[in-house]
């Protein structure tokens, strides 16, 4: 995308001068006209008959013997080690990499003729040319130095060469590997990204309209209206997309090491997850989903002067050759590679990115450790998450819609967090305590306020909605339900006039839930935080339990009560002439006609319950006039019987004790014992009675 000033044509750099990027070879060279092509066979201009073939994926070299064994060790150790065969002027190179195009320019090498060196086959020759052993020791200036050369002095000051390069070696692997080329470009790529762009010639690559072909790479001439523009901060994300998934993560890796800022790194990695993942597409500033998350066959409408098709396991759409397709396989490979290169800071990708990729992560069956860590990191910014981001589809085997697990562990890594960042400054956290009523003050007049607190509120908002799409759900349990809405702590929720519509629908979803059931629901919600308009709904609500309804009902009137009582005293405030409301009826008709028409029905509800009550009192007092009764005539009852039966048992122990006081006396012993005794027979037969019949 930019190359230096100093850079002429493709040829030399550092002093040395290649030709215009030709090289040739003199020493030993055969007099020849050059190459021509037979159908699918290469033949050499010159009048002495070829010795030597060499075939390579179908395609056949008629050649010489000799220039090839002076120039490269393999041929000679080939053809030496062939002598006790029976084919010894024939050699199949199937493996060599750059294929019949690479080892052409080797061929044309060995014979003396002038090769082209550039972007585009320097890294196939190089690595051909390793393969072929074609070193200092056959020959001075061969072919491995030479290559090696145009690599270090051309290409790596190049931009758009390292990057032609980088995206050719490819189809090299693992030899661009083992000779550092994808190391260097790397390198060379992360040093100009991260590079001070000022004095630099730069241009678009990727970006330049499909018919205007991108400026070339020897081209040093500029504009002077060019170089006065501002050059933006991403001028590098189009040219770095165009490399496959894992040369992308090398230059990543390396821009990391060179210390650019994270925010840019991150934009680098969605927009590459832009153009490569079906589903994903760029829409302004943003990423979102495509219009079917299922489909594979999605491809990117970029059209740069640089893009070449991915090569390795791929296929390319028939209507647009340029845009790439990729199968399930290269998309895992795709999103696990992504993930483990996002930067560990906070927004340095956005929230809806994450959830996106977290999506197909589920849908690609990623490593589970990979998608653990990219749960922590949606944890870590998931007051940033939208409804339509959190609607997951359940990808395993649960009955449900939608992922509802999946959305619980988010919320709990996410109260993990927050947590922990309370946890890290406990001073802060004590003195905050300790004057909390003051800031809270002085934070509601500048209109701000703790972040923590607001980023739970954000969360309590987003789960209520959540619950309330997810609520519709006839196969979400009551205990899932129940847990989610329970996650956050009470302060989170300063209103539950979302967590109530999401009961009321999950109510309607679920008829069939038994008084019980209903109440366990409903008790997630506190009826003290429900606004007057929730409170006028759930007391016409006949889903709700009695019970519940009775606690809106008893709280809206305390709701009214203040809000009156504040009036009042406003009122009060204001003008002193104005009169009070003397009475129920003058209060109600100075309140709106929705609200009148909602108290109408709770004050029914009201009445019908007062019924009920007052008939219950009635039997319970009828009850009691009964009890009262039967008690009177019990009492009436044993007072007739039972009182004489113990006054004459007293009469006989009080006689028989005056008679054993008088035994030691001789006067009136006689009367007092006849006396006695007449008492006695005359008092048995009738006390006798009475005793029988009270114990009976």
């Amino acid at each position: 995308m930019w190359d230096s000033e100093s850079e002429t044509g493709g040829g030399g750099g550092g002093g040395r001068d290649y030709g215009n990027g030709a090289i040739s070879s003199t020493k030993h060279a055969l007099q020849t006209d050059g190459f021509e092509l037979r159908d699918r066979s290469w033949y050499v201009a010159t009048d002495i008959p070829s010795d030597f073939l060499v075939q390579i994926e179908g395609v056949q070299f008629h050649l010489h013997k000799y220039p090839l064994l002076s120039r490269s060790g393999k041929m000679n150790r080939l053809i030496y080690e062939s002598r006790e065969a029976a084919e010894v002027n024939k050699v199949v190179l199937d493996d060599l990499p750059g294929g019949p195009d690479a080892f052409e320019l080797a061929a044309k090498f060995c014979y003396g003729i002038a090769v082209d060196l550039t972007a585009s086959n320097i890294s196939g020759l190089r690595c051909a040319a390793e393969y072929m052993e074609m070193t200092e020791d056959l020959e001075e200036g061969n072919l491995i130095f030479k290559t090696e050369a145009f690599l270090s002095y051309v290409v790596l000051s190049s931009w758009r060469d390292s990057i032609v390069v980088l995206k050719n070696c490819e189809k090299l692997s693992p030899w661009a590997e083992n000779l550092q080329i994808v190391r260097r470009c790397s390198e060379s790529i992360a040093w100009k990204a991260c590079a001070n762009p000022k004095g630099i010639r730069w241009a678009y690559t990727g970006k330049v309209p499909p018919k205007v072909s991108s400026p070339k790479w020897t081209d040093s001439s500029s504009s002077p209206s060019r170089n006065q523009q501002p050059v933006p901060p991403d001028w590098w994300f189009e040219d770095v997309s165009i490399l496959r998934t894992d040369h992308f993560v090398r230059v990543i890796t390396a821009i990391k090491v060179k210390g650019m800022r994270f925010e840019l790194i991150g934009a680098a990695i969605m927009h590459y997850a832009t153009k490569w993942l079906p589903g994903m597409i760029k829409d302004g500033g943003g990423i979102h989903e495509g219009s079917n998350n299922s489909d594979f066959s999605g491809s990117s409408n970029w059209k740069g002067g640089l893009h070449m098709i991915i090569a390795g396991g791929t296929t390319t759409n028939k209507d647009d050759p340029l845009a790439p397709s990729v199968q399930s396989k290269d998309q895992r490979m795709i999103v696990e590679s992504l993930i483990s290169i996002i930067p560990p800071q906070k927004d340095s990708v956005s929230c809806s990115f994450l959830l996106k990729l977290l999506r197909m992560a589920n849908m690609l069956r990623v490593a589970p450790a990979l998608v653990t860590e990219l749960e922590k990191r949606v944890g870590m910014q998931f007051e940033q998450a939208t409804l339509a981001d959190l609607l997951i589809p359940s990808y395993n085997n649960n009955k449900t819609m939608y992922d509802v697990d999946l959305v619980q562990r988010l919320l709990e890594h996410f109260l993990v967090q927050e947590q922990t960042a309370e946890s890290s400054s406990p001073s802060r956290q004590s003195f905050s305590e300790k004057h909390g009523n003051m800031y809270d003050g002085m934070a509601a007049q500048r209109g701000g306020g703790n972040n923590h607190p607001s980023a739970k509120m954000r969360v309590a908002r987003l789960v209520d909605s959540y619950l309330t799409e997810v609520a519709r759900d006839r196969n979400l349990s009551l205990t899932k339900f129940q847990v989610l809405a329970e996650a956050l702590p009470e302060s989170a929720r300063t209103c539950d006039d979302g967590l109530y519509r999401a009961i009321d629908s999950y109510l309607k979803a679920h008829p069939t839930l038994s008084e019980h059931e209903r109440k366990r629901l409903c008790r997630v919600m506190d009826c003290q935080k429900l606004s007057i308009d929730a409170c006028m709904h759930a007391a016409q609500n006949e889903r709700l339990p009695l019970r519940i309804v009775v606690q809106v009902l008893f709280s809206e009137q305390v709701k009214i009560s203040n809000a009156i009582a504040h009036n009042n005293h406003s009122s009060l405030k204001e003008t002193v002439y104005q009169p009070m409301v003397p009475n129920r009826k003058t209060l109600l008709e100075g309140t709106p006609q929705s609200f009148q028409e909602g108290w109408s029905a709770a004050k029914k509800d009201i009445n019908t319950l007062k019924f009920e009550l007052e008939t219950v009192k009635a039997k319970y007092m009828e009850l009691q006039g009964e009890l009262e009764s039967l008690q009177r005539q019990f009492e009436k009852a044993t007072a007739k019987h039972g009182s004489s039966a113990w006054a004459v048992g007293w009469r006989k122990l009080s006689m028989f004790g005056k008679g054993g006081g008088l035994d030691g006396s001789d006067h009136g012993g006689d009367h007092h014992h006849r006396g006695a005794g007449e008492g006695q027979g005359s008092s048995r037969k009738t006390p006798a009675r009475r005793w029988r019949n009270s114990i009976s």
